[in-house]
């Protein structure tokens, strides 16, 4: 499940041009050199890469399917749509911290996981990449936690009970634009949190 060149051109245009220069001292300086720390990241820049890929050929899916390829063309829609982006902010503030960062995305995933059931509602017919994503998806999470533990870093726990529940549209088109600004969502998250395990690997 190798990223599209179209999707990776696209990728590395979002990553060279992302304002990653306020970072510089960033508190984990003395782990640059550390073997299995830079393992990890580039196992895991590799698999964020692959669930990437993922959801580009999801929306294509999407865009194929329902005619819905255009984010500024639905905005109006979505405005009555409650769907939120889940929160980064940890991973790119001038205060970066590597364990706040780290479970934010943790968090993310998570929320992700379950929106995807939206989507998975929608594209019955492609349930193999659904089961592939989510597997990846919840294999990345577990990887930044075990590398959390290893480091002894902290746990933050961001409360996701309650708070997120699947949205519910009141129309199939509605539903059908949920889903397209789901993995758009999805896509911008991966998008910072690939950039913040980049970060760490250039320290």
């Amino acid at each position: 499940a190798a990223v599209p060149t179209g999707g990776l051109a696209l990728l590395l245009v979002v990553l060279l041009w992302a304002p990653w220069r306020m970072l510089h001292g960033a508190p984990l300086t003395e782990l640059s050199g550390d073997q299995d720390f830079q393992l990890f990241l580039q196992r895991n820049l590799e698999f964020t890469r692959k669930i990437l890929g993922d959801v580009a050929a999801l929306q294509r899916v999407v865009c194929d399917t329902f005619q819905l390829c255009k984010e500024d063309e639905l905005l109006l829609v979505r405005q009555d749509l409650d769907i939120t982006q889940a929160p980064l902010e940890q991973c790119h503030k001038r205060t970066f911290q590597a364990e706040t960062c780290f479970s934010q995305i943790r968090a993310g995933l998570r929320i992700y996981h379950g929106s995807l059931a939206t989507i998975r509602d929608l594209l019955p017919g492609h349930a193999g990449l659904m089961e592939t994503l989510q597997l990846d998806m919840a294999n990345l999470s577990s990887n930044i936690q075990q590398q959390m533990e290893d480091l002894g870093l902290a746990t933050v726990t961001y409360p996701t009970e309650n708070r997120d529940p699947l949205p519910t549209f009141s129309s199939h088109f509605q539903h059908q634009v949920g889903g397209f600004f789901i993995l758009a969502n999805f896509q911008r998250f991966l998008e910072t949190a690939y950039r913040a395990l980049r970060h760490l690997a250039n320290l």
